[in-house]
């Protein structure tokens, strides 16, 4: 029997039907909020793998075409592989519920999200993550929710929540924040410069306006949850516990502080096998729960070094950031590139300029989108010393890609730049926070192709060690600080303010005092990385790469584009035949003229301008005679457009015959003397008399 649950979300009715739908799933809801209906499923398998020790979760977020009334675009015309928002819309799913199923819980498990039907207005990716708490919630799956998601927008400096799609393009503040009703678990978002304090207030808007769809959640899982199945943690052996402390205590202590990423690996991991090889005599069999053991101290010493002595791994304190390095200009043949350096992660990144013929056209539930600058960024095995069979970008890349994108964006021209641009970050190394090392090598990047931005954008990843009421802030986290604590935290942004932010969370939440605390310690961190960034490029370059197509902006009346265009494209055609350039001509009457060849460009632009030239009064021309007749001649004088010299302007004297002065085929010089309100043109002869062009 299906049963209905609503209530006021951001001042629009949420509605949640459970029963109808999806039945065989360990759980599942439709929710519809506006015309936007979501269903959500979950699935988990009945035994967990004998070898688990992680959580083996998958989330799918789908956009089905028929949900906006469309048939898909392509050969096939069905729905293929997951597009790069349905990508980022899993993980702003996957992300706040990863961090809340309990140890021991090693079952793989599935949510599916699938959108039915969308509106244009309500957004469906926060529908599917509330339907995703409530369906883990209501299945017998132990999940330590419920949580709920928001998008927080500013107009003005008024903060609104769950703006609708005009308001999301008119906001300074485009911000997803997630959690629960007493903290907050993931960040996702950009804004135009805004300051840290007004992104804590946005933040404890965002956590307040969570309140009312966290209790009806809540209310929905009294009336309809299932009993949770009991998942046990492992069990620790104290007798094994104490001998692995007592063999490799002191050891894995100075292991750990080796400041070297590659020998500190090296020597841990040399550590683990002689620590497992030593035991193996007094606990047979046993390997499997040494390293368990092992890893767990190592975790917990690495913590307590933190917290206690404020000493990481490489010997920095909680605010030091890694020494940085800055180069621009690497590489002759591209248009832009940059060497980011910071520690032991370095990100070389490339930036090409294109034409219109370039951008990216993409096909979404809310039509063709076109999008002119796009920043890709690649994690290839060699940048952490691992050997891996080599494929296309997953989750991870693309929603590294999508943050650096998102946070350099900002500082691009808006409008009179006619590139299309597209970014490249290939890592090099990683040791942490290469995400925000494409940040700030795209930007040194985009500069030394020339392209003017406004100014830099750095990036930095924030680290938190919690432990009881003890908390420390890591600033520029290591790969070992991002592993082994309990919060991710990456801001981006310039001089002027937060560009963009992501944040993940892997303990149950945080507070908004460790939240601002993080946000400040982060701008301290990126106004110094800003100031080593300006010491390779300050500003862009005033010439682009020789190598980069010149585009010329010429503009023509509209109802001249069908002569630049002619019959069947046959002018257009020619032109790029004739001179190798690329044409791109809108509707206003822009054409975008762009070639390497500086002359072949400026043939193409005379080219144009004769097509579409007009006449204009007092101007010489120098004619053709295309037609006599009794009462003067009609003289072409340029390609389409003709005037005529009557009999009385052809000569000072009285002209008794037009044949006696001009004959057809004739190049004769004359002047407009007056164009009348039909367009036609009146030409003399006579007063062109002794003049020259």
């Amino acid at each position: 029997m299906a049963m209905f649950f609503e209530t006021d979300f951001a001042g629009r009715t949420l509605r949640v039907e459970i029963g109808k739908m999806a039945r065989q799933a360990h759980g599942s809801c439709t929710l519809k909020y506006g015309d936007t209906v979501v269903l959500v499923t979950v699935c988990r398998n009945d035994s967990a793998s004998a070898t688990a020790d992680f959580l083996p979760l998958t989330v799918n977020y789908m956009e089905m075409t028929y949900a906006a009334g469309k048939i898909p675009g392509g050969f096939f015309k069905r729905e293929g592989r997951p597009s790069e928002k349905e990508v980022l819309g899993s993980r702003l799913i996957d992300r706040p519920l990863r961090p809340l199923f309990p140890e021991g819980y090693y079952n793989e498990t599935q949510v599916i999200a699938t959108v039915l039907s969308v509106d244009q207005e309500h957004d469906p990716e926060l529908v599917a993550t509330l339907g995703a708490s409530i369906a883990l919630g209501i299945s017998d799956i132990p999940f330590n929710g419920p949580i709920a998601s928001v998008r927080i927008g500013s107009i003005g400096g008024q903060l609104i929540c769950n703006p609708s799609l005009k308001q999301q393009k008119e906001s300074e503040l485009d911000l997803v924040v997630a959690g629960s009703d007493e903290s907050i678990i993931m960040v996702e978002g950009g804004s135009r410069f805004v300051s840290e304090e007004f992104l804590v207030d946005a933040l404890s808007f965002a956590q307040e306006s969570l309140k009312g769809v966290i209790e009806l959640q809540k209310r929905i899982i009294s009336e309809v949850g299932q009993p949770k199945m009991t998942v046990t943690p492992p069990e620790i052996d104290s007798a094994l516990e104490a001998r692995v402390k007592e063999v490799v205590t002191d050891k894995l202590r100075a292991a750990l502080t080796v400041p070297v990423k590659r020998e500190r690996y090296s020597g841990l991991s040399k550590l683990k096998k002689e620590l497992v090889e030593s035991l193996s005599t007094e606990f047979p069999d046993r390997g499997d729960e040494v390293e368990a053991i092992y890893g767990d101290l190592k975790y917990k010493m690495m913590r307590e070094m933190i917290i206690r002595e404020k000493k990481r791994v490489d010997g920095r304190g909680p605010k030091d950031i890694r020494n940085i390095t800055c180069e621009v200009g690497l590489l002759p043949r591209t248009h832009g590139s940059a060497l980011f350096t910071r520690g032991e992660t370095q990100a070389m990144v490339v930036t090409t300029l294109g034409t219109s013929e370039d951008e990216q056209k993409i096909d979404a539930l809310s039509g063709w989108e076109y999008k002119t600058f796009m920043l890709h960024y690649n994690f290839p095995p060699f940048s952490v010393g691992e050997v891996k069979i080599l494929r296309g970008p997953g989750r991870r890349e693309i929603g590294h890609g999508a943050l650096a994108e998102r946070a350099v964006s900002k500082v691009l021209p808006s409008e009179g730049f006619p590139y299309t641009v597209r970014v490249v970050s290939d890592v090099l190394e990683s040791n942490g926070s290469s995400s925000m090392a494409t940040v700030c090598g795209a930007s040194l990047s985009l500069m030394d192709a020339g392209v003017p931005t406004t100014s830099h954008v750095a990036g930095i990843a924030m680290g938190l060690i919690k432990e009881g009421d003890e908390t420390v802030v890591l600033s520029d986290i290591l790969g070992d600080e991002d592993h082994l604590g309990d919060m991710d935290f990456k801001v981006a942004g310039t001089t002027e303010g937060v560009t963009a932010l992501q944040m993940d969370i892997k303990i149950g939440g945080v507070n908004a005092a460790i939240l601002k605390e993080a946000l400040y310690q982060a701008k301290e961190g990126r106004l110094h990385i800003l100031e080593i960034m300006k010491t390779a490029i300050q500003t862009p370059r005033t010439e682009l790469s020789a190598y980069a197509p010149r585009i010329t902006t010429i503009y023509v009346k509209p109802e001249k584009i069908k002569d630049v265009i002619g019959p069947g494209g046959k002018n257009i055609k020619g032109i790029i035949l004739e001179t190798g350039v690329k044409i791109d001509i809108d509707d206003t009457g822009k054409v975008n003229i762009a070639s390497t060849d500086g002359v072949a460009a400026q043939k193409a632009i005379d080219i144009v301008k004769r097509l579409t030239q007009e006449a204009e009064i007092n101007k010489l021309y120098m004619g053709k005679v295309k037609k006599i007749v009794d009462f003067g001649a009609f003289v072409e004088i340029f390609p389409g457009t003709e005037g005529l010299v009557h009999i009385s302007q052809l000569a000072e004297e009285r002209v008794k015959s037009v044949r006696d002065i001009l004959k057809e085929g004739d190049e004769v010089l004359v002047k407009v003397i007056e164009i009348d309100k039909d367009g036609k043109i009146r030409l003399s002869r006579k007063d062109a008399l002794g003049q020259s062009l």
